[in-house]
């Protein structure tokens, strides 16, 4: 890992959150993700499963971490379960976990090789009530291809079918939900190197350069600061591209008059942060192009104003929509007789701004939680209003993460440049980088 070492103090108090959870005599198992073969003998780059990081903070494949609160072998009570490393392992792919290195990261005493979880798990596993098994119940989340976890399951209840089996996903949803002071500064940590790399593309942007040459800048950036890489493909879109929501080719030249949104953002220790940004390819804005982006920095400012604890999602959104509806009034885009006749189940703002204003963030991009509970101190979101405008050849997003606490909300971006003026005098005050 390119990151620094994290204490282990917050996986020790996420699993003792995590245990208050659980029924009386419950065992709880959760697996590592899976390495998926790329071609040939190339894998893709391995992730670790989200809810075991956030357990034990292992970030290694063939790892299972069982939590046995009450069971009668107190050696058994957190058990961590590693790949064995050898000298093959040593000299084809270097560093892994020693028992006494996981003890470390992980607080939990009890670390065991991979080999031994059937017979360990079998010596116990009669005394316990329930099973709490785990898999992605992220409602973003449509995968078709079976998943480790599903393949456990399965195995898991052909082989003791008479246990009481439940779901570890709510009880993590429902941790996850709310981010620790030390999940904080990881995130805070994620968002800085994000505002490092935008101030480098302010230096390097021109007319000429490719939408390439900038993502190329981001992750030298990220890199260079110890992330592990993007948080999530960025968006580099020049022009046009900008109304393609998810556009991920950046591969168009970056021509003179055009606006470059970019939305990008840094994983560090698997946190992450979610950035956008949208710049004048020629280092001004034109009079049209700074209306449209002083609109979208407005809803901004004033979504970020009612981004609240209480305040549900369809309350925010509804609100969220009357800001946009306003601005894209005054823009000439739409008129108050369209909005008076327009069909309540689909305002007439979503025609220029047809996407959420918020989604949770944390250890993942989309991160897990419950869409239908209001907001709530501890919650990490983003506030990302846009106007796409497919007849002017632009359009604009604004992005920023937002921390809720019981005082307000703190924008945890708040230190990187979003006015229009700042963004130009930083373009046309600094050495082109190249």
């Amino acid at each position: 890992m390119k990151y620094e070492d994290i204490e282990s103090k917050l996986f020790i108090e996420n699993r003792i959150n995590f245990r208050k959870l659980l029924n009386n005599n419950s065992l709880a198992i959760f697996l590592s993700n899976d390495e998926y073969n790329r071609s040939g003998d190339q894998d893709f780059p391995f992730k670790q499963n989200a809810d075991l990081f956030y357990l034990s903070g292992i970030d290694q494949e063939r790892t299972i971490l069982l939590i046995y609160p009450d069971c009668p072998n107190p050696l058994y009570r957190e058990v961590l379960f590693l790949r064995q490393t050898n000298e093959h392992i040593q000299v084809w792919e270097g560093h892994k976990y020693t028992k006494t290195a996981a003890q470390k990261t992980s607080g939990i005493r009890s670390v065991c090789w991979i080999e031994d979880f059937d017979s360990i798990l079998h010596s116990i596993i009669a005394f316990a009530d329930h099973i709490y098994l785990n898999v992605n119940e992220n409602v973003t989340s449509a995968s078709t291809v079976t998943s480790r976890d599903i393949r456990f399951i399965e195995h898991m209840k052909a082989k003791y079918p008479l246990h009481h089996y439940e779901r570890a996903a709510p009880i993590m949803r429902q941790l996850r939900d709310t981010k620790s002071h030390e999940e904080i500064n990881l995130i805070k940590k994620a968002c800085d190197i994000t505002g490092n790399a935008f101030l480098r593309v302010l230096k390097f942007t021109r007319p000429g350069v490719g939408e390439y040459e900038i993502e190329a800048e981001i992750i030298h950036e990220f890199i260079r600061s110890r992330a592990t890489g993007h948080a999530y493909p960025p968006i580099i879109a020049s022009g046009k591209n900008a109304n393609i929501l998810h556009y991920s080719d950046n591969n168009q030249i970056c021509k003179k008059g055009d606006l470059i949104l970019m939305d990008f953002g840094a994983e560090y220790a698997n946190y992450n942060a979610d950035m956008t940004r949208t710049i004048p390819v020629s280092r001004r804005f034109t009079p049209r192009q700074k209306e449209v982006y002083n609109a979208v920095l407005h809803v901004m400012k004033e979504a970020t104003k009612i981004l609240l604890p209480g305040i549900s999602g369809t309350e925010y959104n509804k609100n969220v929509g009357e800001l946009m509806t306003e601005q894209l009034v005054a823009l000439h885009l739409i008129t108050l007789k369209d909005v008076q006749n327009q069909n309540p189940a689909y305002p007439l703002y979503k025609k220029y701004f047809m996407h959420g204003i918020s989604h949770h963030l944390g250890l993942d991009v989309h991160d897990l939680a419950n869409r239908y509970l209001p907001f709530a101190e501890g919650n990490v979101l983003t506030c990302e209003p846009g106007i796409y405008i497919p007849e002017e050849g632009f359009g604009i997003r604004l992005e920023n993460n937002i921390l809720l606490t019981r005082e307000g909300n703190i924008d945890l971006m708040k230190h990187i440049p979003v006015e229009a003026e700042e963004i130009e005098d930083i373009m046309n005050s600094t050495p082109i980088l190249s």
